[in-house]
């Protein structure tokens, strides 16, 4: 499969990565196969995060006996002080097995008070800047939510790679970040590709995002057919024609603005509901079991009814949705869901 250098990192990657997430589904078994399988197809990179359950440990088992210099590792950890995330740390090299992380990020820098705190004495940061002088992480990252706060950590000079949400619906970063991210020489990793699995189009959505030369997706797999799939996609090296351009705008136009881009800058809600849970209702049942679905959104759910329409979150919400609306529209979405 093709490589393309990381930015600062001078890593070569694929341009695909294996995002961690839909293996928690899976048997660690039949999760360990799948990672391997990527590997095998070329894919080199690695995308987890210590709160993804047993994810890492699923990708420990996948690397035993793989050359460690052939495949790049990525983690998170969602500390803000410093013996937190040295914990994490650790936590994370056990699980995967190995000595060092590639590239560990802060996970979800998305509001000031969050940044703050990562960087306040006895932060995160200086875990992180710990860690890396011990060999334990080679190079800082963080992934993020806002645009805004995104763009402001990257000025900062202290990061080698960015990850933030970037799909043709969710596209905003390529107005600014992305650009900032190549003029700086920092690794971008696009979240949610694929719509935290609200797009069905593969074939769109990857050559939307393969026009993109400095970035690099990492969708989430569950099945070796949909692996097969995107990098058949990826290696025919199509350009998005006119028609697929008016294809994008049509779903652009379908989804409009209300959709949850699950930044949770809305929280915290007086009557505890899990907003962005609970406005996630098609796709928790597009990309997880029946029984996970319920599970995931179930209690969100029931939460949602308890709604007083007292519209805190509105005003918290900088995408300006109308969330008690939302709210309503998803409950009866989820009781049409198979039971």
């Amino acid at each position: 499969m093709e490589k393309t250098r990381f930015g600062k990192t001078e890593l070569m990657v694929s341009r695909i990565a294996f995002g961690g997430i839909p293996i928690m589904r899976l048997s660690k078994n039949d999760a360990a196969a799948l990672v391997r399988q990527s590997i095998d197809l070329g894919i080199n990179f690695i995308d987890t995060a210590h709160v993804y359950t047993d994810s890492e440990e699923k990708i420990g088992q996948a690397i035993k006996g793989v050359k460690r210099t052939d495949i790049v590792l990525a983690s998170k950890s969602p500390a803000n002080d410093k013996k937190t995330f040295l914990e994490h740390v650790d936590l994370s090299l056990k699980r995967l097995g190995t000595d060092y992380i590639d590239i560990y990020q802060f996970h979800g820098i998305s509001t000031q008070s969050k940044r703050d705190a990562v960087f306040a004495e006895n932060g995160a940061m200086e875990g992180m800047e710990e860690a890396i002088r011990a060999g334990k992480i080679r190079f800082p990252a963080f992934s993020s939510h806002s645009i805004p706060a995104a763009i402001e950590l990257m000025k900062t000079n202290k990061f080698a790679s960015v990850q933030l949400p970037f799909n043709y619906i969710d596209s905003a970063a390529a107005d600014a970040a992305i650009p900032l991210a190549k003029e700086l020489d920092i690794g971008f990793i696009a979240m949610k590709p694929m719509g935290g699995g609200l797009l069905d189009n593969a074939r769109l959505a990857v050559r939307y995002l393969m026009s993109f030369s400095s970035i690099v997706p990492d969708p989430g797999f569950e099945k070796i057919e949909e692996i097969r799939e995107i990098i058949n996609i990826t290696e025919r090296e199509e350009t998005l024609t006119s028609q697929d351009k008016d294809e994008i705008e049509k779903h652009r136009k379908e989804f409009g603005p209300s959709w949850c881009h699950r930044c949770d800058y809305c929280q915290p809600c007086p009557q505890g509901i899990g907003i962005s849970s609970a406005l996630c209702v098609k796709s928790a049942f597009k990309r997880m079991t029946k029984e996970r679905a319920h599970s995931f959104v179930g209690p969100s759910i029931e939460k949602a009814k308890t709604c007083t329409q007292c519209r805190t979150c509105v005003g918290r919400c900088p995408y300006n949705l109308d969330i008690p609306s939302l709210l309503k529209e998803q409950i009866k979405v989820y009781e049409a869901m198979p039971k």
